[in-house]
């Protein structure tokens, strides 16, 4: 039988698009909630603690799922675990078009949630197995910026989908859900059933063992900084549409439009994140750790610009700010999947799922007492100013837990 032919270099960056897509289409199912929580919570009438209660409850199938699909993604091959999930969290999407009252639209978000959890682990091993240390920062911020993509392409196609009918909201849900199975058909004409197999080190397969790694410092710098950054993210990614609706005033088609620029604002971030930390390491010799750390910094500084909502009001100035909050939120995640890959190379999807896992079950009912203090203070700015700040507990922790130089601690493999 013949040898198939090698793949030309830019192979690895075509199939690093490949998965920026599958964040895209990810984040499309995501956000058609959010863009249409006004007309959900009106049509089911919900209050915002019990909006607040189906974020709560997909965050924590989220964290079931990690759980799940990370140990799955180091057991079996990614190509066949990716296009199952993908596919299942799309099949989600369209039946949550098709339900008849708040029960049946939480079964239908607890679902989604479980599948999406899929893909961050199988993205991982992907770009493990296709790239350079120094390159895998770069490659997270294409996977992540289909985040931003996504997030900016489903409100145009909402306010497009949308008509006067409170009721309109549901064939958006149908026509994004089905999105997803084309991306199955791609994936399969794209990849090789081995080529995505990674095999450890010998050395290092004998003497890495997970056990070790989750009772090291440096898994649980890493678990506080997912949720500073996590929190920061997910609540404006939640509850901006609303903040700007019903907390500033911005009509649904306003609301939605800045939306849109908002998360064309975080795609830039999180490019920069990748070009800026590959540059650091290529022109001034640091780290390739070094420079992630740098940079994860300087988007704490930028999230920080979340202050401003307590004595903005409508205007200019107030979406400028945001602009800032989120270019510095999603340039926080290249960095973090590149430190959860330098823990180990055997655990990639392990170590992956079990950080979300934690992540999602401690931060989803930070939804849940959110909708609780604007529905106490009747005001959104409190809860959007400390979001911001959240990030910052990821700087504390890597400068506390994880090794420095200089600093004689006990060696962990995998790093």
């Amino acid at each position: 039988m013949a040898m198939p032919a090698p793949r030309p270099s830019f192979w690895k960056w075509y199939v690093c698009g490949l998965l920026l897509l599958a964040t895209t289409i990810n984040y499309m199912d995501r956000q058609t909630l959010s863009n249409a929580a006004v007309r959900v919570t009106r049509e089911f009438g919900l209050s915002q603690e019990q909006y607040g209660d189906l974020e709560l409850a997909f965050g924590w199938a989220f964290a079931a799922g990690s759980l799940v699909f990370g140990f799955l993604a180091d057991r079996f091959r990614v190509y066949w675990l990716y296009p199952i999930v993908l596919a299942g969290w799309s099949l989600m999407g369209i039946a949550s078009a098709h339900t008849r009252d708040y029960p049946e639209l939480m079964i239908c978000r607890v679902l989604l949630g479980f599948f999406e959890a899929g893909h961050w682990p199988c993205a991982l091993k992907t770009t493990f197995a296709l790239l350079r240390p120094e390159d895998r920062t770069m490659g997270n911020s294409v996977l992540q910026s289909g985040a931003s993509i996504g997030a900016v392409v489903t409100p145009p196609i909402m306010i497009w989908l949308m008509t006067e009918d409170v009721s309109s909201w549901r064939l958006a849900f149908q026509v994004i859900g089905a999105a997803g199975l084309v991306w199955v058909v791609l994936w399969f004409a794209s990849i090789r059933r081995m080529e995505l197999d990674v095999v450890a080190p010998m050395e290092k397969a004998a003497s890495e063992g997970l056990l070790g790694i989750l009772l090291g410092r440096r898994f649980w710098a890493l678990a506080a900084l997912i949720f500073g950054a996590q929190t920061c993210w997910h609540l404006f990614r939640v509850w901006l549409p609303k903040f700007m609706q019903e907390g500033r005033g911005y009509s649904e088609t306003e609301a939605l439009a800045f939306n849109s620029a908002y998360y064309i604002g975080t795609d830039i971030g999180c490019f920069a994140a990748g070009i800026i930390s590959l540059w650091l390491a290529r022109r001034f010799g640091m780290t390739a750790h070094n420079a992630r750390r740098l940079v994860y910094a300087g988007a704490c500084v930028l999230t920080s610009f979340s202050l401003l909502v307590l004595w903005l009001p409508k205007g200019w100035a107030l979406m400028a700010a945001i602009l800032v909050v989120g270019a510095g939120a999603l340039a926080l995640f290249p960095c973090y999947y590149s430190f959860v890959q330098e823990l180990s190379d055997r655990h990639v999807g392990r170590l992956t799922g079990l950080l979300s896992t934690w992540v999602w079950a401690v931060s989803s009912p930070m939804h849940k007492l959110f909708g609780r203090l604007v529905d106490e203070t009747k005001s959104f700015d409190l809860g959007m100013a400390m979001a911001g700040l959240a990030p910052w507990l990821g700087v504390l922790a890597m400068w506390l837990l994880w090794d420095r130089p200089g600093v004689k601690t006990k060696p962990q493999s995998g790093g």
